[in-house]
């Protein structure tokens, strides 16, 4: 009983650890480096939630989510450009979707959540939370970059 207990606290410990993966890889620097208490201080905290610990918006809920102005789309923890709208389509998942992003402006990371992995993107400029891609999207890349209105700041374009 005890070597059954044991293993269940050990199994109980590796899923927690795993689960909790931190969203903006510690391994990694970024540009952008700020304390927690600054990133705070910056944002609402419903986007602290998101940007910062990797929380998700409703679906349908998101300011972008039926936007189509032609623009640019920046990330809202550093004002780094993401995403053209040129490449943004609607995938009826109820948020903001883009099938290309601007080239080395966004990062990805393994996101373990949910028990399985994804992969996560992250702003390449501060390590914020944009959302996940997935292999659903539209030609030419047939990815779906599926992004919380929260995490960006739309630049309209003349």
């Amino acid at each position: 009983m005890k070597k059954l207990i044991a293993f269940i606290s050990i199994c109980s410990i590796l899923f927690s650890c795993k689960g909790q993966e931190n969203h903006n890889n510690d391994t990694k620097s970024y540009a952008i480096n700020k304390t927690e208490a600054e990133w705070k201080s910056e944002l609402s905290d419903f986007e602290y939630y998101v940007l910062r610990q990797a929380g998700t918006e409703r679906a349908f809920t998101g300011e972008y989510n039926k936007h189509y102005k032609k623009g640019i789309y920046e990330c809202k923890g550093c004002s780094i450009p993401l995403y053209s709208s040129e490449h943004k389509f609607d995938s009826g998942t109820g948020w903001p979707s883009f099938y290309k992003a601007i080239e080395k402006n966004v990062d990805t990371s393994v996101d373990y959540k949910l028990g399985y992995a994804r992969k996560e993107l992250l702003c390449g400029n501060c390590g914020s939370h944009l959302g996940h891609v997935f292999g659903d999207g539209p030609q030419p890349t047939g990815k779906r970059h599926c992004i919380n209105s929260v995490s960006l700041q739309f630049k309209p374009t003349e």
